[in-house]
């Protein structure tokens, strides 16, 4: 099985190290650097991941370019700040490659002080609101998740911000995708999260979700 993983990042050149040495044989890394202003593409580089560069700032814009330029049948994203294993990513493939579903979520369960409560809160705020205005059953919007990489195309996601990865999760919905979750660690991260890790950027990546909850896309 071979598996395309998109890893967006913006100056992880220290998490990176940790994250690229554990990734899964058969699992080929895609490093999308966002403008980083530190050694995040010349350290993926060395570690023999592929580096693609987004100049347009965006998590959205980087989870999307690192799709486009995947090959693999099943893509993959997960962080690249070392707050999630990739050892496990074979957990979180595993339902979409035996057809038991569409698109897979790393439900995180965190180890203490790896998750701010103001993030926390305002993920169980998202997950209930998607529970609740698009019958999608699941508990956290989790980063790691697992799907087709041209099912995932046709979906055609437009946000380009904090709102694409739950963009994903409506649009796949009204799609009639089969969603479901795999519980996975959620370790503290390495350096300050540019999101969770403040108040402002957590309500900067909540403001760009209600956005796109707000306007929810019909299936065609």
């Amino acid at each position: 099985m071979n598996v395309d993983v998109v890893l967006p990042c913006l100056d992880e050149e220290a998490a990176l190290p940790w994250v690229l040495e554990r990734i899964p044989p058969g699992f080929t890394p895609i490093v999308v650097d966002n403008g980083s202003t530190d050694a995040t593409a010349k350290v993926a580089a060395d570690l023999g991941a592929r580096v693609v560069g987004e100049p347009r700032r965006g998590f959205g814009a980087a989870c999307h370019a690192g799709l486009l330029a995947a090959t693999a049948e099943l893509v993959c994203f997960m962080d690249a700040d070392a707050s999630l294993d990739p050892r496990q990513l074979p957990e979180v493939v595993a339902p979409v490659a035996a057809g038991e579903a569409d698109l897979v979520l790393g439900r995180r369960v965190p180890e203490p002080g790896a998750w701010p409560a103001h993030a926390r809160l305002g993920n169980m705020v998202l997950a209930w609101n998607l529970r609740r205005r698009a019958g999608v059953r699941v508990r956290d919007l989790g980063p790691m998740r697992a799907c087709s990489r041209a099912g995932l195309l046709a979906l055609g996601l437009t946000d380009r911000r904090f709102g694409y990865p739950l963009e994903m999760v409506l649009r796949a919905a009204a799609h009639g995708w089969r969603i479901a979750e795999v519980d996975v660690a959620y370790l503290r991260r390495r350096g300050r999260s540019k999101v969770t890790g403040t108040l402002r950027g957590t309500a900067r990546a909540i403001s760009d979700m209600r956005r796109v909850m707000n306007g929810p896309p019909a299936a065609s």
